[in-house]
């Protein structure tokens, strides 16, 4: 009995533990439409009357070869490049 009592405690603790090991990531997004453009490190597609200039690079994962006229789906996340900090206006 001791031991299944340590078995679910230590379970728990490392469910715990992994819930917080891991960092958060922001939503991930996705637009769909026809490659208009493609260099190694910027794709370019078209969504609706919108143009789209998305970054890539070597962590990219690509399934099929993308050629320009071929629709693709691009999962991507918005990450900040810079944050300039402001001071508060008084009143």
């Amino acid at each position: 009995m001791k031991y299944k009592m340590l078995a679910v405690l230590v379970l728990v603790g490392l469910i715990g533990v992994s819930a917080f090991a891991s960092p958060a990531l922001p939503k991930t997004y996705q637009v769909t439409g026809p490659i208009l453009a493609m260099t190694p490190d910027i794709i370019t597609v078209k969504k609706g009357e919108e143009t789209w200039e998305l970054g890539r690079d070597a962590s990219t994962k690509i399934t099929g070869t993308p050629k320009v006229g071929n629709t693709v789906t691009i999962m991507y996340r918005m990450t900040a490049t810079s944050i300039e900090v402001k001071p508060a206006r008084g009143k």
